[in-house]
């Protein structure tokens, strides 16, 4: 079993508090076995809400799979307590966000998506179902009459 955090980058222009809404929040995710190597061709989602139980009793996971090539049983958790927020302060800098707990996968690629969510700093003006699917989201906060946005996401896996 082995825990990899998803670090998440962005630059923030009048925003904070950035963060997947809501325990039906979609992480889209490329794996890769850990025994033959071979790579999903499609993104795979996970969610809070979705629990299998694993073989012989051993729990639960977000999702549990058979690898294509090699036909061993592999599976992702995401562990609930370790989602954290994308704050102003983090702008510009790789922040864990989520981690995974992974028996026989490894995150190699994560597609953020709708259901993101963050608010003004100063006005507190809620932002929901932000879309990062093209790495950049604007928007205009009319408390503060500013734009804000949220520009050129990017992220890593790091292994915990």
């Amino acid at each position: 079993m082995v825990k990899y955090g998803l670090q998440f980058k962005a630059t923030l222009e009048n925003v904070t508090n950035v963060r997947p809404l809501g325990e039906d929040f979609r992480w889209f995710l490329k794996l890769k076995c850990g025994n033959c190597g071979e790579v999903s061709d499609k993104w795979q989602y996970i969610t809070l809400v979705e629990s299998v139980p694993l073989k012989g009793g051993r729990g639960s996971a977000s999702m549990v799979q058979k690898c294509k090539l090699c036909s061993r049983d592999n599976s992702i958790d995401i562990l609930r307590d370790t989602i954290t927020p994308y704050n102003f302060e983090d702008s510009e800098r790789f922040k864990t966000i989520v981690q995974f707990e992974c028996r026989g996968l490894e995150p190699i690629d994560f597609q953020p998506q709708a259901g993101f969510a963050a608010q003004g700093p100063d006005s507190g003006t809620p932002f929901l179902e932000i879309n990062l699917l093209e790495k950049d989201w604007t928007d205009y906060d009319e408390k503060i009459g500013e734009s804000v946005g949220i520009y050129e996401v990017t992220h890593q896996f790091k292994k915990c």
